[in-house]
């Protein structure tokens, strides 16, 4: 069995968290990704002959830990699909900042582009022919020196989107290679929690895990959670 923590399964549905480093699903590099995790793990935990379907209904950026759902029949990744696209999926992230951030509460809204060729993105104006409109809400819950603690809200889901829009403002993730400051930290970015509808019950789910950052330790911020 492999090292997959599952936080809640049924027959529609599997929950787990993926760490920081893994793919949410295989691509050219053959590293070892999540989707291929789960699958093995359902094999070899309901010894299932033949392929075993699992349905990625949505993604988290390699470098970023957090709460992914996998659908187990292909109805439930058709409603699990649904909900995202009607904004009834809501994925809540936590984020380290680069820097001071005085405006504790706000919403950003811009228009961002994704360069195929360079796989990064960035903030356009509205008129640009493949412009996509990204939002997203955040709340400062704390500070650690001269970094910033964020919850968000992600409204949309769009390539890099938390790392474009806070890079745009000036206020970089902390470990973020590709819009922040070089360094060889890890990326603070987190999916710590997760409210879906199940797709058969309908029962509302939640889910959460904190990471394990030592910017977190004031209980005064993680009471703010």
């Amino acid at each position: 069995m492999n090292n997959l923590n599952v936080l809640y399964e049924d027959n529609h549905i599997i929950v787990v968290e993926k760490k920081p480093n893994i793919l949410s699903q295989s691509d050219i590099t053959g590293d070892i990704d999540l989707l291929s995790m789960v699958k093995k793990y359902i094999k070899e935990r309901y010894n299932k002959p033949g392929n075993v379907y699992v349905g990625l209904v949505h993604r988290l950026d390699r470098p970023v830990g957090g709460i992914m759902v996998f659908a187990k029949t292909s109805k439930a990744a058709k409603r699990l699909n649904e909900q995202i696209k009607n904004h009834e999926f809501k994925k809540t992230y936590l984020a380290v900042l680069d820097g001071t951030l005085k405006n504790k509460n706000d919403k950003l809204v811009n228009y961002l582009y994704k360069d195929e060729k360079l796989k990064k993105s960035m903030v356009v104006d509205k008129s640009h022919l493949k412009a996509k409109l990204s939002e997203l809400n955040y709340e400062v819950i704390g500070y650690n020196d001269d970094k910033t603690i964020v919850k968000i809200n992600l409204i949309t889901g769009r390539h890099h989107q938390i790392r474009v829009q806070f890079s745009n403002i000036g206020y970089p993730l902390v470990g973020d290679q590709l819009y922040g400051k070089e360094n060889k930290k890890q990326i603070m970015l987190y999916a710590y929690k997760l409210e879906f509808i199940h797709p058969t019950t309908k029962e509302k789910m939640t889910y959460q895990i904190l990471p394990e950052w030592k910017e977190l330790e004031n209980e005064t911020i993680i009471h703010r959670l």
